[in-house]
């Protein structure tokens, strides 16, 4: 397997900018969204949102999905490609 991560920056994700500006848009504590993502199925914590949010930690393809569906956002939105926030 390989994994990608931003040289430049040291990122390991390209997401944790638009996560950190989608939860606090919605006023949630990183608990809470960790909270609202283990309602759903997905194994989150207070730490994992935190080291996504910073880029010290790499996401799998499927929880890229879970945030953006959580959100209500596409995952191109997420991963950048998009500016558009909607489905």
């Amino acid at each position: 397997m390989k994994i990608y991560w931003n040289k430049d920056t040291g990122s390991k994700n390209i997401i944790g900018e638009r996560v950190k500006e989608l939860r606090t848009a919605r006023q949630l504590s990183q608990k809470a969204l960790a909270g609202q993502l283990q309602l759903a199925g997905y194994e989150f914590n207070d730490l994992t949102i935190l080291r996504i949010e910073q880029g010290t930690r790499f996401v799998p393809d499927y929880e890229v999905v879970a945030i953006a569906t959580f959100f209500g956002v596409s995952c191109e939105y997420l991963l950048g490609t998009s500016e558009k926030n909607k489905q």
